[in-house]
């Protein structure tokens, strides 16, 4: 099975040693937690469960990954990395105690970013916006002196081109989503409840081998036009559209499923909706290549829309990137002026909500090649290519 080999995650350190260089840091900080893993994990393989983390990487050397007690034999069994250590800041902070852990070994703050800052006094943190603002205050004073910089844009340029190993694992991540999502469909029929039908998906993608499921947006009949929302014990309708997102983690790459249907025969108003989505799905099929203009995809959507007199329905852009996070750059506006490249990893996010027929969502994924996109979700490309039954 696909995974990210530890050659990979050793690049990604020796490039960002190199920026460290180059930008005149001593060391960079990199925090993650439960909502927010990505950049943590990109570094380090490490994925926090209820503690926070950070991977603290030298200008020079291997880095230190701190976590907090509970997690550590989990972490040593993530991490890429062997100097796995333990922080309090880091530990569970749900309740007002003050947690005991007689077993623990602990290190500081102190001591960790002595280490790496090498008598330096220029860090750079990624995921200032994250971090709670004790911890800040906490690495603040734990050096006098210290200087740190927003960081962020490091990661974001090294994660925005995929490599073979990322691609593969987004490739997994797309075929046990379609696998799931196969099974919603099938259990989405009248007299079932959303929860069933969610049910079905995550069931079975988890048992084919996902790592996670980051989450299941779900709506029928009227409460499609949530625009996100969770599946609840409402009894689907004969004629109900379905509006059911599903997103699917594998080594930490998300790939995320929606293909917009009705539960049973659909009406000619919903199926002149469902036809329009289509059709912008495959218009913007034929912009995913090199070089071409992220902006100009997204008019091409929206002239899609426009033409059918649907444009007041258009609720947000219609691509965003994929990778660690389910939502990542690039995420291209009628505005944007940059390039779609090779290797980049996309989600289409064709949205329309509110209209008098439902309210519904399409997404599917795709790599950027020299030959076009490489679809990494099939099942839902080969629905789109049916179009309206």
């Amino acid at each position: 099975m696909p995974t990210i080999p530890a050659s990979e995650f050793r690049e990604r350190i020796s490039h960002l040693q190199e920026d460290l260089e180059r930008e005149g840091l001593d060391a960079l900080m990199v925090y993650g937690d439960e909502y927010r893993k990505e950049n943590l994990r990109y570094v380090s393989n490490f994925w926090p469960i209820f503690e926070r983390g950070a991977c603290f990487i030298p200008r020079q050397g291997e880095p230190i990954l701190a976590g907090a007690p509970e997690g550590e034999q989990y972490a040593r069994e993530m991490s890429v990395w062997e100097d796995v250590r333990n922080i309090k800041e880091f530990a569970c902070v749900s309740v007002p105690e003050e947690i005991d852990y007689p077993l623990a070994t602990f290190s500081s703050l102190r001591e960790i970013l002595g280490e790496v800052l090498a008598g330096g006094r220029r860090l750079g943190l990624v995921g200032q916006w994250d971090l709670p603002a004790p911890v800040l205050e906490r690495i603040h004073a734990a050096v006098p002196g210290l200087e740190i910089t927003e960081a962020a844009s490091l990661l974001q340029e090294m994660r925005l081109i995929k490599t073979p190993a990322e691609v593969a694992c987004l490739r997994e991540a797309g075929r046990l989503a379609c696998l799931g999502y196969a099974e919603l469909m099938a259990a989405a029929v009248p007299g079932s409840t959303e929860l069933q039908a969610a049910g079905a998906a995550e069931g079975a993608a988890r048992s084919a081998g996902a790592e996670d499921i980051n989450f299941m947006v779900f709506g029928s009949g009227p409460r499609t036009a949530t625009i996100i929302g969770r599946a609840t014990d409402r009894i689907i309708q004969e004629g109900d559209m379905i509006m059911a997102a599903f997103a699917v983690q594998y080594q930490g790459y998300v790939a995320t499923v929606e293909f917009p249907f009705v539960a049973g025969p659909a009406s000619p108003e919903q199926k002149a909706f469902l036809q329009v989505l289509f059709e912008a799905a495959n218009t913007q099929l034929g912009y995913l290549r090199d070089g071409a203009h992220a902006g100009e995809m997204v008019r091409a959507v929206k002239q899609v829309f426009a033409r059918a007199g649907y444009a007041q329905y258009d609720v947000y852009p219609p691509l965003h990137g994929i990778g660690l996070a389910e939502a990542e750059s690039p995420y291209p506006d009628a505005e944007a002026d940059y390039p779609l490249r090779n290797g980049m990893c996309v989600n289409s996010d064709l949205s329309l909500f509110g209209h008098p027929a439902g309210s519904n969502r399409l997404e599917e994924g795709f790599v950027i090649g020299p030959e076009g996109p490489e679809s990494l979700t099939p099942l839902i490309r080969e629905l789109c290519a049916q179009g309206v039954q």
